[in-house]
Parts: structure tokens; sequence; C-alpha cells
């Protein structure tokens, strides 16, 4: 049951925002509570200089706070910090563990999404059993750098090959995201167009109204 609710929640979600507690303007929890306030469906929370020990205590928090907004949360490359904290879900990129491994670890329930920057990359996802795929990055990205830039060429042809939910990622926020529509995206990932708002609700109903249903 926990598994067929998290997969109808993510059917419906639009709006996703990957977040890193540093990078907020603001406290985590306020930022947490505002955007889902304005939209924001599911949270990735993407910790990459942490130790494990204090990565668990800020996934354990997101997970109380985010199951008191009532939206999705999923851990950044790590599936075993997702399976201690009871997160709905993990994603992984390119370099980490493939989905196969990372399902023995959480388990059938779980959510496993996929970072793709190329058509090859959103085929093996599928055929690997990914739940749902981030595709971009779109235009230069505030908070990730890199090596190869698809663009929107690749939004357009990702969204074209997949019926799985396809997150348009990078560089994209109440200015850009009419572009990303344009291409064929009708799901986006945010981040620092959330985490350093100072009114994240506000741009979070932006970019939701901004999304054809």
């Amino acid at each position: 049951m926990a598994g067929a609710t998290a997969r109808e929640r993510l059917a419906g979600a639009r709006l996703y925002a990957l977040l890193t507690g540093s990078q907020c303007v603001a406290t985590l929890d306020w930022t947490i509570a505002e955007a889902a306030a304005g939209g924001v469906q599911i949270f990735q929370l993407r910790e990459k200089a942490m130790s494990d020990r204090d990565l668990i205590e800020r996934a354990r928090n997101v997970r109380r706070w985010t199951r008191k907004a009532g939206v999705l949360f999923v851990v950044n490359d790590r599936p075993d910090i997702a399976r201690l904290v009871e997160a709905d879900g993990v994603h992984l990129g390119q370099d980490d563990l493939p989905v196969a491994a990372a399902r023995r670890i959480v388990g059938p329930d779980c959510l496993i999404g996929v970072s793709t920057h190329a058509v090859k990359q959103v085929r093996r996802a599928v055929l690997e059993g990914a739940d749902y795929l981030g595709i971009g990055p779109a235009f230069p990205s505030k908070t990730k750098s890199f090596e190869h830039f698809p663009g929107l060429d690749f939004i357009r042809e990702a969204t074209a090959i997949t019926s799985l939910p396809a997150f348009a990622l990078g560089g994209i926020d109440p200015t850009t995201i009419a572009q990303v529509v344009a291409a064929g995206a009708r799901r986006v990932a945010v981040s620092s167009a959330i985490s350093t708002a100072d009114e994240p609700q506000l741009v979070a109903r932006q970019l939701s109204f901004s999304l054809p249903y």
C-alpha cells in the first residue's frame, strides 16, 4: 500500500524541489513548509558535504517536516539513508548505484528516480525499472556544474520517448519555465529558485501556475 500510494502521488506531482540546507536563505524546515504551501509536491534532500551521522539526523528531520506538509521526500544518492529514515524515494545520478542494486536496498515500495542527460540514459533507466526521471540540464544551473550541456533539445527528445514521470531540471525559475514547457516538459525540478527565494511560497505558486495540467 505504501508503494502504491507513493507512486499514485508521484503520478500527480508536477513541481519538485532539490534542497541543500546551506544554500537556503532561511531555515530548511521553514523553506519546506512555505514551498509545500505554494505547490511543491516532492522534496529531495541533496547534501554532498555531510558526514553520514549528520546526514541521517538531517534526513530524519526532513522526513518529519515533509510528513507534516503532506509531501513526498526523496534522498539524493543514498539508498541506505533513504531506507533508514523511511523516505519515499531515492534519487540516483549516473555515477551512483544502478537501479537494480538500489532496489535491493530500499525494497519494492520506495520510489527510485534517475538523473539523465542523454537519450541513451533515458532508455536505460526505463529498462532498469526507474519510477521517474530527471531530464536536463535545460539551462546552466546555479547549484551544480555539468560537463555536458544537453539543453532544451534533450528535454524535447526525452519527453517524447518515455511515459515515465520526467522532471526537467537545471536553471529553471519563473523566468525560464515557459521555455521548458514549450519544449514539452510537464513537470519541473528546481533548486535555487526555491532555496534562495525570500518568499518560496510565492515562487512555488508562480512555477505551479506555469505548468500544464
